[in-house]
């Protein structure tokens, strides 16, 4: 843990770097995430496309499959050779007046169908650190990423951006947007006829757990053409968050959120309620840098989301801190409470599911605060 209450004597505190776009504060005084405005270029959008912290130091040797399971184990073995197989220098055609590339032999992509804290995101991270290609040659976003990094760069230079590439790996492809779900259903066609190797993982819909392949038939439904280039592959198991540990944690009185943050380097201190306003003033896009130099975030009041549109914009903030790893300590309302019990049966019931469960991950790692 990177906040602690007691530092041992003798060693003097490390002051986070300042951001850009906010002074660096005294030591000891959190910063506010609402007084946070954050511009990100496009080409830092393309820059960023490699795998979050959380997963930076992940392989396929550390990678623990439930004995359980034999499906994990079977999707290690295939994942592997998938990642071993990018290594191969692709192969040339002749055209009519000169030689053209053409894609590397084996299957175009590997989908990954499971439900939540299975280890697919560790999965899908190891293949892109195993692939043996240079790291400017593979490139690894959530599916919103995707879609905000069309959207910054316009459909045709995200092509143009993202056709060099070898390798593709898209996390949390979401299935219940058809505008999104076509528009980057469609740059993955044109990105796989260029020779791009695709890996994608996403969840399959709570509801569903025991309907065999269901999130995986659908995923072949709403990409059509491209669904001859991937190989399923099934990863059944529990949430590995979850295995022997309790539920969401008893939040903290007001009066400890406030002392822990005032104790912490790097902390941000906000009330839940003005945060959520905030994050309607901000792309989703830039929720990431939002997170800058943040080393823990520390909430006053939380209570259960209103709306669904404040919802989806609390689930990119959850999926952000827990990309980067940073502990979430929280008066109010525990996180399995926040959504409402219509929300979780809705057609974004994925979303909160996942967003429950990292939360719920965040905040007891905020117990060693």
């Amino acid at each position: 843990m990177r906040c602690s209450l007691a530092r041992p004597v003798g060693l003097s505190p490390v002051t986070p770097p300042a951001s850009p776009f906010t002074p660096r504060p005294a030591a000891g005084a959190p910063v506010s995430l609402c007084e946070r405005q954050p511009h990100v270029p496009a080409d830092r959008l393309v820059a960023e496309l490699v795998p979050p912290p959380r997963f930076d130091a992940v392989r396929f040797d550390t990678y623990r499959p439930d004995p359980d399971q034999p499906g994990q184990t079977e999707a290690v073995g295939v994942l592997e050779g998938f990642a071993a197989g990018l290594g191969a220098a692709p192969a040339a055609k002749r055209g009519w007046f000169r030689k053209q590339s053409a894609a590397p032999a084996g299957p175009g992509g590997v989908y990954l169908d499971g439900g939540y804290g299975v280890g697919k995101t560790h999965l899908l991270a190891s293949v892109w650190h195993a692939a043996p290609v240079p790291r400017e040659a593979k490139a690894f976003g959530t599916f919103v990423e995707l879609t905000n990094l069309v959207g910054a760069l316009g459909f045709q230079q995200a092509v143009t951006a993202l056709s060099g590439l070898r390798l593709l790996c898209i996390d949390e492809f979401e299935l219940d947007d058809p505008g999104d779900t076509v528009l980057v259903s469609s740059l993955l066609g044109r990105l796989a006829d260029a020779g791009v190797k695709l890996a994608a993982t996403s969840n399959t819909l709570p509801g569903k757990l025991g309907e065999g392949r269901f999130a995986a038939a659908d995923f072949m439904r709403e990409i059509q053409g491209l669904s001859a280039r991937f190989r399923p592959l099934r990863i059944d198991g529990q949430d590995y968050r979850h295995r022997g540990l309790p539920e969401a944690p008893v939040p903290f009185s007001d009066e400890r959120v406030e002392e822990s943050a005032l104790r912490c380097e790097g902390a941000a201190l906000d009330d839940f309620g003005a945060l959520l306003a905030h994050l309607a003033r901000v792309h989703p896009s830039r929720y990431g840098a939002l997170c800058d130099g943040v080393e823990a975030v520390f909430l006053r009041g939380v209570t259960p989301v209103a709306d669904q549109a404040t919802a989806l914009r609390l689930v990119v903030l959850a999926d952000r801190l827990y990309d980067r790893e940073v502990p979430v300590m929280a008066s109010g309302v525990p996180f399995d409470e926040v959504f409402s019990a219509e929300m979780l049966a809705g057609g974004y019931r994925k979303k909160y599911f996942r967003a429950i469960s990292r939360l719920t991950a965040l905040a007891r790692e905020a117990k060693g605060l």
